[in-house]
């Protein structure tokens, strides 16, 4: 059965973007960038991985599962399919107005666990947080690239969670010169 994996970049205080969404704030320069380029490729959007001279190859993820306003900036910015080389899934209350690129759904989990049944290899939940606080018991890993500063506001990692203890077990953590560190845990079932 194929995974879902949660991989997003963090602050300290579990904020993934500031109030208006923005994540400009995380560092793209830093001893931490060849490792996401090189172990992420298939999560770099396709208008920069072809600028950086990064190829995907669908080995770690062949599919993203994105809430509405993780994928309006690409739309707005004139990107209907940021990345091509993956399936794109699109969780929406909004209907199917997106590019026809682009898969909708309104029943995330529903659409998830089809997903997993499929053939393929990873599922990549790119965001935001509200979808994963829906997918919290779906998600099977999670990759945090926990930067190293404080928002204190902003679009938290499991939004709209209800109270629950979800155990993930750690499974690797790389720290590196520029403060970033790449904490990898998989889902403790029952």
């Amino acid at each position: 059965m194929r995974t879902l994996t949660y991989y997003v970049a963090t602050s300290l205080d579990g904020r993934i973007a500031a109030p208006d969404g923005d994540f400009g704030m995380f560092p793209v320069e830093g001893d931490h960038m060849p490792v996401l380029l090189r172990d992420f490729a298939d999560t770099i959007p396709a208008h920069v991985a072809g600028a950086l001279g990064v190829e995907a190859d669908r080995s770690r993820f062949d599919t993203v599962v994105m809430g509405r306003r993780t994928y309006l900036p690409a739309l707005e910015a004139g990107i209907a399919s940021p990345y091509p080389h993956l399936r794109q899934v699109v969780a929406t209350r909004h209907g199917g107005d997106l590019p026809d690129a682009i898969e909708t759904t309104d029943d995330p989990v529903a659409a998830v666990r089809a997903l997993k049944q499929e053939a393929g290899s990873g599922i990549w939940l790119a965001g935001g947080g509200e979808l994963a606080g829906a997918l919290i018991d779906e998600i099977d890993h999670l990759i945090l690239k926990i930067n190293p500063l404080v928002m204190g506001a902003g679009i938290p990692l499991f939004g709209g969670l209800a109270h629950g203890v979800r155990r993930f077990a750690r499974t690797g953590v790389r720290a590196f010169a520029s403060g970033v560190v790449i904490a990898e845990h998989a889902r403790v079932r029952d």
